[in-house]
C-alpha cells in the first residue's frame, strides 16, 4: 500500500492520478444521485469542483507522461480519452501497465542493476 504513494517516477505519478481521477469520478456520480433523486441541489457542487481539478491534472500529467516515457501519439491519444468515461483511467492504466508503456510498473519491466527481485526470500541458495 505505501507503494501506491510512492510518487517517485513519471509512471508511479500517472498512476496515483489515474486512481485520483476515477475515484472523483465515484464522488461525483454519488452526488449525482443526491442532486437528482434527492433533491439536493448543492451535491454535486464540491465534488464537481473537485473532480474538474483532478481531470485536469490527469490531462497534464497525461502529457508528462507521454513526454518521459516516450509514448506515441495513439498511447497519448487513448489516456486522454480515457479520461471522459467513468472509470476509464483506471481501465486505461491496466492495459498501459500490461502492454509495457508504464516503465518499472509494467508487467516484466526490466529491473536495474541493483534490484532485489519480490520474491528475494524465496530464492534457494
Amino acid at each position: 500500500m505505501t507503494d501506491f504513494f510512492n510518487l517517485s517516477t513519471p509512471a508511479k505519478r500517472f498512476r496515483f492520478v489515474a486512481v485520483a481521477e476515477a475515484i472523483t469520478w465515484a464522488a461525483l456520480l454519488i452526488s449525482m444521485y443526491f442532486k437528482h433523486v434527492e433533491g439536493n441541489e448543492g451535491a454535486i457542487r464540491i465534488p464537481g469542483m473537485v473532480h474538474g481539478i483532478v481531470f485536469v491534472a490527469f490531462v497534464v500529467m497525461s502529457f508528462i507522461t507521454a513526454r518521459a516515457l516516450k509514448w506515441n501519439l495513439l498511447v497519448l491519444g487513448l489516456a486522454l480519452v480515457s479520461s471522459i468515461p467513468p472509470f476509464g483511467t483506471l481501465v486505461f492504466e491496466w492495459w498501459a501497465r500490461r502492454a509495457g508503456h508504464l516503465a518499472e510498473l509494467s508487467v516484466g519491466a526490466v529491473a536495474g542493476p541493483d534490484a532485489v527481485p519480490a520474491d528475494h526470500d524465496k530464492i534457494d541458495v
